[in-house]
């Protein structure tokens, strides 16, 4: 049997020390200021119960997401490039300062990394495939810069 170093990229080996834990953290529903860490250009598979029967292209955005008193969480969200989306597309680009209600604009997808905004939050109950019960927060809208921030004490600070 060989002896690979298994240790790069992110792989382990059968001896590495281990101390990262999960690191999931869930908000309360409610507005918060979020900046762009990462995207990733992707296909859009449909199901069968899916409304857009279209295979697409979609970027799957992670977004940091500050808040005082439960620290940095990280919330995923797809961008599905879509007609039937075409709303959360302005949606989101209008809340990053990229496109101007109102106005048709093609959407500068290199400068997306690293854009802040804000956004509505939701928790997201759903059941897993093997019937457990879990909670995730989903981006329920992306704000324009002039929607004044919600007073509930869940908003987060600048980046």
């Amino acid at each position: 049997m060989s002896n690979v170093n298994f240790e790069q990229g992110g792989a382990l080996g059968w001896d590495s020390q281990i101390e990262q834990e999960s690191s999931f953290i869930l908000l309360p529903a409610g507005e918060y200021e979020f900046k762009v860490e990462k995207m990733e250009r992707a296909t859009y598979q449909p199901s069968r119960n899916s409304s857009i029967q279209d295979t697409c292209p979609k970027a799957e955005l992670t977004l940091s997401i500050q808040s005082e008193e439960h620290g940095e969480a990280k919330v995923f969200e797809n961008l599905i490039l879509h007609s039937k989306l075409e709303w959360k597309l302005s949606e989101f680009f209008i809340a990053i300062g990229q496109k101007k209600k109102g106005e048709a604009f093609t959407p500068n997808w290199g400068e997306v990394v690293g854009s802040t905004g804000r956004c509505k939050l939701e928790i997201n109950e759903y059941t897993t495939n093997k019937g457990q019960d879990r909670k995730n927060n989903r981006v329920a809208t992306f704000l324009a810069p002039e929607d004044k921030p919600s007073n509930n004490g869940n908003a987060g600070f600048s980046f």
